[in-house]
């Protein structure tokens, strides 16, 4: 193995972190971060894109409103990852939180590095947003781990052809680089590339563990530290 790709919700932090901190305080948000800052290009070009998949002639109000409702349905937007990404921005520069990692993935994450294995993540949060959850992690600043971010700009995370443009990327054969995950369908497209995978099946996330039929296939384990890479 000469590269790791991890997720993050559900393998290296917790769902509940996204799920019950991030995804609130961006939902909260999004109206008057919309208001005060929807005129910035960098903003303006995703609330574009919304509007422009909605019909086109939308106020910035009802596009935020579109998206409250995308954060609902836990929707992987592009645009809304982007701009959620901004407004956590804000929270963690205020300290309004820190980002939850387990403590093993921290561990072994550094151990990983120390050893030269290059590391990369891919997520469907956008790659600011990704920098930003390992700058301010409860392990401190972790970004100077990793080798590279891709999130869904690149592809779909469940479409092998986003493996393959990653192994691209990074400039390894497929089956040099090790995918980790918590959900089996993006564990199956990686493998469809080339990748070799590890379904991680964290108990606090998943209490009722996956078994080998749910698995299909790839190798299952609780944590980290039972990963064994080799450079």
């Amino acid at each position: 193995m000469k590269a790791i790709l991890t997720d993050i919700e559900g393998t290296s932090s917790s769902i509940s972190f996204v799920k019950d901190v991030l995804f609130p305080y961006a939902r909260r948000a999004l109206p008057g971060f919309v208001k005060a800052r929807g005129h910035e290009p960098a903003i303006r070009k995703w609330l574009d894109m919304v509007a422009t998949e909605m019909g086109g002639m939308c106020q910035d109000a009802m596009i935020a409103e579109v998206m409250q409702g995308w954060i609902d349905e836990d929707r992987k937007h592009t645009a809304l990852k982007a701009l959620q990404g901004m407004i956590w921005a804000d929270g963690y520069q205020s300290a309004d939180f820190t980002a939850h990692i387990y403590p093993d993935a921290a561990e072994a994450l550094r151990q990983w590095h120390a050893a030269g294995l290059p590391l990369y993540v891919y997520s469907s949060g956008s790659v600011p947003a990704q920098r930003l959850f390992f700058g301010h992690s409860d392990a401190g600043d972790l970004t100077g781990l990793f080798s590279g971010w891709f999130d869904t700009e690149i592809g779909g995370k469940r479409e092998a052809g986003s493996y393959r443009r990653i192994a691209d990327s990074i400039g390894l054969p497929a089956a040099e680089i090790l995918f980790l995950s918590d959900v089996v369908a993006e564990l199956d497209a990686a493998r469809e590339a080339g990748m070799d995978t590890v379904l991680i099946d964290r108990i606090e996330d998943y209490p009722q563990p996956r078994d080998a039929g749910q698995a299909n296939g790839h190798r299952r384990l609780e944590s980290f530290s039972a990963i064994m890479p080799t450079a």
